[in-house]
């Protein structure tokens, strides 16, 4: 169960399978409906054989990109064996009946929250940057003349806008079966631009201007993601750490899991399993808080220890203090937690997350809130510590983040755990 989470996140129940007018064999040639998990030690080859379908592996292409053709099947190698199809009734019942399956789960389609944007002609330095101290980081340097911070950001979301001159996008994968990695939606590139927009003399400034960007594409143009989409993307960032510096998780569902998931053969369960794959290979891990105004704790992956879980606060002048003007698009005063945010003991970090401007579809540049735009902040500055520090693992990341981070507590956070607001002034 899976989606965005930008602007409020509305209720979503976890469909049934969908039906289908007669029984017939898996037909891999739909969009996945099920997602099949083997005994440990099983091999995958023979189940696909007996079902008709072959080992495709994930949709789209590693670290180059480009145009691949649609997969039949997902196959997933870590952290379970398995594949997701579409089965009919007959595959679903031969499968749910075969020793060498562990469990059969419904591969849940959700939509992702709807953006309240107000789109802008006029770029400029947003204030969000400013006052997480963006401009006084040596390391990103915002002169106006573009250097490229040297680490590298995956940003897991609807995709990225490669034409797009402020992002500087090196490559991707597809696991929505669209056959490439470029963004539909929007969100991604949203979320990109707060994280490494270019340090151009235009548009907007991210906080790790210029860092390299991958297209992880879990979305799509639907504006849905599925638990198999999910489970692919978090599977190609671990595949690929050596590459990595940290992985952006602007996304969030209901449901939690402890131990890494294990034990757990549920989609929760394998996807806390994949962050903690993610995470032990190296990776920052950064992930939105949510936007339900409720306990993060029962989220994820902003439930999960593993990662740095974020928060928004509501800021108005790029500044500390408090004295900026009320909110101009969204309720809320000058450095307060934001109303829609969750909060809770999951939290690490909180940043800018209310009317904040970043790029967009076409060339344009758009104002949204949420965590999501909060998270993206705080993976730039993850990217600033690794490219000065490029062996530092992520503990100590998350360590000097938030060591060096403006102590709590927020005003109108009164959940008792004050975790601090990111500040990158220094790096």
């Amino acid at each position: 169960m899976r989606w965005v989470a930008l602007a409020a996140v509305a209720a979503s129940l976890l469909p049934a399978l969908p039906a289908r007018s007669s029984p017939g064999p898996a037909t891999g040639d739909g969009p996945a409906d099920t997602i099949v998990v083997l005994r440990p030690g099983v091999a995958l080859g023979p189940v696909l054989v007996g079902l008709g379908l072959s080992d495709g592996g994930p949709t789209g292409a590693a670290l180059t990109g480009g145009q691949r053709r649609r997969r039949a099947v997902q196959t997933f190698h870590a952290p379970f064996t398995g594949f997701a199809a579409e089965l009919g009734p007959q595959a679903r019942a031969r499968l749910a009946a075969d020793h060498r399956v562990a469990a059969l789960l419904p591969n849940g389609r959700h939509p992702a929250a709807e953006l309240d944007a107000l789109f802008q002609d006029t770029p400029v330095v947003d204030n969000a940057v400013r006052r997480v101290g963006a401009l006084d980081s040596p390391t990103a340097a915002i002169d106006g003349y573009d250097t490229g911070v040297d680490a590298d950001i995956a940003v897991v979301d609807s995709g990225l806008a490669s034409a797009n001159p402020e992002l500087n996008v090196v490559g991707g994968v597809d696991c929505t079966g669209s056959g490439t990695w470029e963004d539909t939606v929007g969100h991604g590139t949203f979320v990109a631009g707060l994280a490494a927009a270019r340090d151009d003399g235009r548009g907007v400034v991210g906080v790790a201007p210029g860092a390299r960007l991958w297209a992880v594409k879990v979305m799509g143009s639907d504006e849905t993601v599925t638990d198999a989409a999910f489970l692919c993307g978090l599977d190609w960032v671990a595949d690929n750490a050596s590459t990595l510096d940290v992985v952006n998780l602007s996304l969030g569902g209901p449901g939690n899991d402890a131990d890494c998931g294990a034990g757990a053969y549920d989609a929760v369960g394998f996807e806390h399993a994949a962050v903690c794959r993610i995470v032990a290979a190296g990776v920052v891990a950064v992930a939105s808080a949510g936007n339900s105004g409720a306990d993060a704790g029962a989220g994820n992956p902003g439930g999960f220890p593993e990662v740095l879980t974020v928060s928004a606060i509501t800021d108005t002048d790029g500044r500390p203090g408090g004295l900026g003007p009320p909110s101009s698009c969204y309720p809320g005063g000058d450095d307060t937690l934001a109303p829609y945010s969750d909060f809770g003991a999951p939290v690490d970090i909180a940043a800018p997350g209310t009317c904040v401007e970043s790029t967009w579809l076409g060339g344009q540049y758009v104002v949204a809130s949420g965590t999501s735009a909060a998270a993206p902040l705080v993976s730039g500055a993850a990217a600033l510590v690794r490219a000065v520090h490029p062996d530092w693992p992520v503990e100590m990341v998350r360590e000097y983040l938030l060591a060096t981070a403006a102590p709590g507590p927020i005003a109108g956070d009164t959940d008792g755990y004050p975790e601090p607001v990111l500040d990158v002034t220094g790096y």
